[in-house]
C-alpha cells in the first residue's frame, strides 16, 4: 500500500509561480482539458477546470485581476482581489470594451487593440488568459493580415513590457499573458521559440500523486464509504489509483460518477474502472459455466489430439482468468498469454479455436492475426493505424479497432516468429500494462482479453555453417522436445531478435507441443475418415470402406507424419475425398445410393453400388 503522503502542487503550477516575477507572458500545452487538482484549503483537494484552477493560482500570488479570452465567447472575468480597489469589470470598461452580462465581444482585432493596454493597466497586477489559443489561427505558418498583427504585438509587448513592484512586500509583478494551447507548435514559431521573455510550461498527464491526492474526495460518496474502515479505505484508494495509471482526472471523476450511478460499492471500486476502460457493464469472465470449464478437458482432448500437457495448462489459464487468483493485475494486464510452440500441423491454432468456442460458444469468434502478413518494417501501423498526416489516419488500426469492438475475446497471433521486431515491439505495451496507444492517440485496453501466441520456434534451427537443420525429431521423447524447443526459442528472443524483455513478459507460459506420434495419428485418421464418410450420410448416400481398402488408405495417410494433422488431412483428401467425389459424380449418385470403396490405390479408388 503506497505511503499516504503531504499535497504537494504540481510541477507546471510550481514552475508558473516561481518564474512571474520574472516572464511576461507564458505558453501552457499538453493536457490543458483536463482537471487540474487543487488544494482549495489546508488538507483539501479538490479537480477544477484549468481555468478556474489558473484563477486561484494568480489569486494566491497576490494578482488583482483575471482577465479571461475565448475565441467564441470573447472576454469575461475570473476573479478580481488583492490590492485592486476596482472591479475587474470596471477596468475591462475602461479599456473600451462594451460588457453585456458580464461578457465583451472579442475578435482578433479586439483582442489585438486589449492586450496592448492590458500590459500598460497601472491597477492591481493582472493577468489575461487566453484560451483555445491554437484557434485563433487558421494555420500557424500563413497567418492573414489580422493574425500576423495580433502576434506580432504579443511579441514586441513580450520585450517591452516592465515589472513593477506591486502589495505589501514590494513584490515584482508583470500584467501577464497566458496562451493557452495543446502543442507549442500551435502559436507561431517565431513568437515563442528563441523568446527569452516568454516561457513554456507543459501540463503533464496526473501522475500517481495527483490521482491519489483526489481519489480519497471521489470514493467518499460510494455505497460503503460511510461506514468503512481505514483499512477498506485506503485499500479502495490503492485499487483506484494503480487502476487508473495513465488516465486523466476527469476519466477518474467519471469513474466515480459512473460507480454512484451504477451503485458499485467501494471495495468494487476495481470493477467501474474496467466497466469505464472496456465499456463492459458485466464482467462476462464471471458469466461462464463454471461445469462447462471443469468438464472441458475431454471436450478439448477429442479436438486437440496427443497434447495433455497444452491443454491441461491452457484450461488452467482460463480458471486463473476466472477465479481471479494472482488477479492484481496493476496497470490493466490481459486475462491470460500463452505462446503456444511445436511443430507444423500439432493443433496450436486448433487449442486456440477450441478454447475460444468454450468461452463463447463460436469459435470463430476469435481475433486472428497471421504475423506473416506483418513481416515489413512499418507494418505496424496495420495494428495501431497510421500517425497523424499520412494515408489511413482516420480509419484505425486493425488490431486496435477489433479490441474496441470486442474487449472480451481471445486474441490469436499467428507464427509470431514471422513478424518484423519493430512490430513484436508493440507487445511490450500489451503483455506489461494491456494497454496500447493507437495512431489516433486512443487509449486501447486489453485487460479483458486472452493472448495467444502460436510458433514454430525450436523445431528448427541454423547450424554452424549457416544451414537450416531439424532442432528435434519426432523419434525423440517429449522431455528432450519441451527442452530443446525452449532452449531454442530463448535463443531466438535474446541473440537473434535481442528482444529478451518479450520472452521475460511471456514468463512460464510458453506451451509446447509435442510431435503427433503415430498411436495418436491413428487416432486422428480415424476420426477423419469418421467425418467423411458422416457428411455424406447426411446427404443420404451411405459408403462403406472395406477393411483392405481402408488399411491401405490408413498407409498412405500415415506413411509421413512430419506435417501432422494437417499432413493427414491432405493425404485423406487426396486418396479419399478427392477421387470419392470423381467416382459419386461419374455415377450420377442421388439421396439413397449406396456404394462400397472395395479397393483403393494413390490417388483413386474403385466403387461399387450397393
Amino acid at each position: 500500500m503506497a505511503a499516504k503522503s503531504q499535497y504537494e502542487a504540481p510541477r507546471w503550477q510550481r514552475d508558473l509561480l516561481r518564474f512571474l516575477p520574472l516572464k511576461s507572458q507564458f505558453v501552457l500545452s499538453g493536457n490543458v482539458r483536463d482537471l487540474q487538482a487543487a488544494e482549495v484549503a489546508p488538507g483539501v483537494v479538490t479537480a477544477q477546470s484549468l481555468q478556474q484552477c489558473l484563477a486561484s493560482t494568480f489569486r494566491s500570488f497576490g494578482y488583482g485581476h483575471t482577465f479571461l479570452y475565448e475565441p467564441i465567447n470573447g472576454f469575461s472575468c475570473l476573479g478580481g482581489i488583492g490590492e485592486s480597489t476596482t472591479p475587474s469589470e470596471e477596468l475591462l470598461k475602461q479599456v473600451g470594451l462594451i460588457l453585456t452580462n458580464g461578457r465583451a465581444a472579442g475578435g482578433t482585432d479586439a483582442l489585438s487593440s486589449f492586450i496592448e493596454q492590458f500590459v500598460e493597466l497601472q491597477d492591481a497586477p493582472s493577468v489575461l488568459v487566453i484560451d483555445f489559443a491554437a484557434r485563433l489561427v487558421t494555420r500557424p505558418s500563413d497567418l492573414t493580415p489580422a493574425e500576423h498583427l495580433l502576434f506580432t504585438r504579443a511579441l514586441m509587448l513580450s520585450h517591452k513590457a516592465r515589472n513593477r513592484p506591486a502589495g505589501p512586500n514590494g513584490k515584482p509583478f508583470f500584467n501577464s499573458i497566458v496562451w493557452v494551447v495543446e502543442k507549442e507548435s500551435d502559436l507561431p514559431d517565431w513568437l515563442v521559440v528563441g523568446n527569452p521573455r516568454i516561457r513554456h510550461i507543459p501540463i503533464s498527464r496526473p501522475d500517481g500523486p495527483a490521482r491519489r491526492a483526489l481519489a480519497s474526495a471521489l470514493l467518499r460518496p460510494l455505497q460503503g464509504a460511510s461506514g468503512a474502515t481505514q483499512e477498506v479505505l485506503d485499500k479502495a484508494e490503492d485499487a483506484f489509483v494503480d487502476g487508473t495509471e495513465g488516465l486523466l482526472l476527469l476519466d477518474m471523476n467519471a469513474i466515480a460518477l459512473l460507480a454512484r450511478v451504477e451503485g458499485v460499492s467501494l471495495d468494487k471500486v476495481a470493477d467501474a474502472v474496467r466497466r469505464y476502460k472496456v465499456g463492459v457493464t458485466e464482467d462476462p469472465w464471471l458469466k461462464i459455466d463454471r461445469d462447462k470449464i471443469r468438464n472441458a478437458e475431454s471436450v478439448v482432448r477429442q479436438r486437440v489430439k496427443g497434447q495433455q500437457e497444452a491443454v491441461v495448462h491452457m484450461l488452467d489459464m482460463v480458471k486463473r482468468a476466472m477465479t481471479g487468483v494472482g488477479g492484481n493485475r496493476r496497470g490493466g494486464r490481459p486475462r491470460g498469454v500463452a505462446f503456444l510452440a511445436g511443430p507444423t500441423g500439432v493443433g496450436k491454432t486448433e487449442l486456440a479455436k477450441t478454447i475460444t468456442s468454450l468461452l463463447f460458444g463460436d469459435e470463430s469468434a476469435y481475433i486472428r492475426f497471421d504475423m506473416s502478413e506483418f513481416s515489413a518494417e512499418h507494418s505496424d501501423q496495420r495494428l495501431i493505424g497510421a500517425p497523424p498526416g499520412y494515408v489511413g489516419y482516420d480509419a484505425g488500426g486493425e488490431l486496435t479497432n477489433a479490441i474496441r469492438e470486442k474487449p472480451f475475446s481471445v486474441v490469436l497471433f499467428d507464427e509470431i516468429e514471422k513478424a518484423h521486431p519493430r512490430v513484436l515491439d508493440k507487445f511490450l505495451q500489451i503483455l506489461d500494462d494491456g494497454v496500447l496507444t493507437s495512431g489516433r492517440g486512443d487509449r486501447v485496453y486489453f485487460s479483458e482479453a486472452l493472448i495467444v501466441f502460436t510458433s514454430n520456434l525450436g523445431i528448427y534451427k541454423t547450424n554452424e555453417a549457416g544451414s537450416r537443420v531439424l532442432n528435434v525429431s519426432s523419434t525423440e521423447p517429449y522431455n528432450i522436445v519441451k527442452e530443446r524447443v525452449e532452449s531454442e526459442i530463448d535463443r531466438h528472443f535474446k541473440f537473434v531478435l535481442n528482444r529478451p524483455e518479450i520472452l521475460n513478459r511471456i514468463g512460464e507460459n510458453i506451451i509446447v507441443f509435442d510431435f503427433i506420434r503415430e498411436e495418436i495419428a491413428v487416432e486422428i485418421f480415424e476420426q477423419m475418415v469418421t467425418g467423411v464418410l458422416a457428411d455424406l450420410g447426411q446427404q443420404g448416400i451411405n459408403i462403406t470402406i472395406s477393411a483392405s481398402a481402408k488399411e491401405s488408405l490408413r498407409m498412405l495417410c500415415l506413411c509421413d507424419l512430419s506435417n501432422g494433422g494437417r499432413g493427414i488431412r491432405n493425404q485423406v483428401e487426396a486418396h479419399l475425398l478427392n477421387p470419392l467425389a470423381r467416382s459419386l459424380f461419374d455415377l450420377d449418385a442421388v439421396p439413397g445410393d449406396g456404394f462400397v470403396v472395395v479397393g483403393l490405390e494413390p490417388g483413386k479408388l474403385m466403387l461399387t453400388k450397393q
